[in-house]
């Protein structure tokens, strides 16, 4: 029996003993269903942090509205949808249609009547590939001025006597502050329980405003992403930190041909008056001193912003000829494709042990604020299914080597990142297979490599460590196929 099939079993067996308990039993019931539904993943951050921009460009469509409105303090939930649909529920199950408007431009959702304060959340259905395996919930800033909106991001991510409403959570960084730190830890102790946060990413938003909008403000902002990183590892609040800059992945993915044909000509302007023109947005926007129309200036700088423009720019003197190949460079550049792999790697890919996980905490929690005779018995068996965290300790691992990397030769490092589930949890892609043949002798000979290295008296601990969780790593390969 799979570890999910065996949480089924359980938390029906728990439901039915609860069963002239109609609240516990209806928690129970949305537990179960959780198991069935898409892994659930938040955007959190402080105000004006960028969640919604990033939402856009991780979907890859304008979906969400960016713009500070009434319908940005409300929780929103992204999910899969044939027609592009917004309901509101308010008054606990009262809901009304939200139309989708589009105003300058800009996408925005108008709750007509209905005010923040009186809206529980925004149910938005959009036909999007990237939802049709991942719910995305974006909340209101953290450290908004009003608290009102502050606690519903809190009451969702971290309900008394409740499961969090994510398995997993991208937290946006544009400073590392108290704030943040307190936050981050009441995130741990729901999304995580008592193993720690099994699901949390951090993200250095906007990050090409680090470095002032300069060539390389990417790499000021890697930099700021291995400090935050080193930081939260010691506190053990988050797996990884990514600079991403959001502004500029989301233009690069809906780049309209009107606009590469402007970085063309602006490509051909020399040098000096580019840079004089290029002094600030405003100075950019001015009419007559480009050869590109004024208001395609100003449209192309709201979307890309001055890094973004003088990236483009770049690639196209070094050899870019298409909108496509400019797109795709542009979107690398942005950090978006790395962010998308770490998410894959310790999301996506893990999505049934996240979401098993959180339905675990979920009855543990039940549990505890009513019991019944059968309590004791159910967490009993409950804590035996999360005391196996094994697939965590990996997820935590991948999160500490991008920060700190194992002292061992560069190609066992490789080994240990792929043997652990760098980059994908099939034993086939753990063991760098090309097929299943051979697959049980080398992850034999895997666990005998790891664990004998991971003895070695000259070993510092944290790669005496890391060779220890590959070694169990290999050994579950091998139980696997036993």
């Amino acid at each position: 029996m799979t570890a999910l099939a065996a949480a089924r079993t359980l938390i029906s067996t728990a439901r039915s003993a609860y069963s002239i308990d109609t609240y516990a039993a209806a928690a129970l019931t949305d537990c179960l269903d959780r198991l069935d539904q898409p892994l659930r993943v938040a955007l959190a951050g402080s105000l004006k942090a960028g969640k919604s921009t990033l939402l856009n460009s991780l979907v890859g469509q304008d979906i969400a509205p960016t713009d500070a409105t009434e319908c940005t303090k409300v929780v929103t939930w992204y999910r899969s949808g044939a027609t592009p649909t917004v309901t509101a529920w308010y008054d606990g199950d009262s809901s009304a249609h939200v139309p989708v408007q589009r105003r300058d431009g800009r996408l925005t959702f108008d709750l007509g009547a209905l005010t923040a304060s009186q809206v529980d959340r925004l149910d938005v259905e959009w036909p999007a590939r990237t939802l049709t395996h991942t719910t995305i919930i974006d909340t209101p800033g953290t450290s908004s001025l009003s608290r009102d909106v502050s606690a519903r991001t809190l009451s969702m991510l971290t309900p008394e006597n409740a499961s969090s409403g994510a398995d997993a959570v991208v937290y946006l960084l544009r400073t590392l502050n108290a704030t943040d730190v307190s936050f981050l830890s009441q995130i741990g102790s729901h999304v995580g329980g008592e193993s720690g946060p099994l699901g949390v990413v951090g993200v250095v938003s906007r990050a090409d405003e680090v470095g002032a909008g300069r060539m390389d403000a990417m790499m000021s902002a890697k930099d700021v992403a291995a400090r935050f990183a080193a930081e939260l590892e010691a506190t053990g609040l988050c797996q990884a930190v990514v600079p991403v800059a959001g502004l500029l992945a989301l233009a690069a993915e809906t780049l309209r041909q009107n606009e590469f044909a402007a970085f063309e000509s602006l490509a051909q302007v020399p040098d000096a008056d580019l840079q004089l023109a290029m002094l600030s947005a405003d100075r950019f926007s001015r009419p007559g001193l480009l050869p590109v129309d004024a208001d395609l200036r100003a449209s192309i700088v709201d979307r890309f912003g001055l890094f973004g423009i003088r990236m483009a720019i770049t690639l196209i003197k070094l050899g870019v000829h298409d909108s496509p190949t400019l797109a795709a460079e542009l979107v690398e550049r942005s950090g978006l494709n790395e962010l998308r792999s770490v998410i894959d790697v310790q999301f996506g890919q893990r999505a049934d042990q996240l979401k098993l996980h959180s339905a675990l905490v979920a009855l543990q929690r039940i549990l505890e604020s009513r019991p019944i005779p059968q309590s004791a018995l159910f967490r009993a068996e409950a804590g035996r299914m999360l005391a196996d965290v094994h697939g965590f300790q990996e997820l935590r691992l991948l999160g500490r080597m991008r920060s700190q990397v194992p002292k061992l030769p560069e190609g066992d490092v490789a080994e240990l990142q792929r043997l652990i589930g760098g980059y994908g949890i099939d034993p086939v892609a753990r063991l760098g297979l090309d097929a299943h043949s051979g697959a049980r002798e080398s992850a034999l000979a895997a666990v005998q490599k790891w664990r004998r290295m991971s003895e070695h008296p000259l070993l510092d601990p944290f790669t005496a460590r890391a060779c220890a969780v590959a070694a169990r790593s290999a050994e579950g390969i091998v139980a696997g196929m036993r």
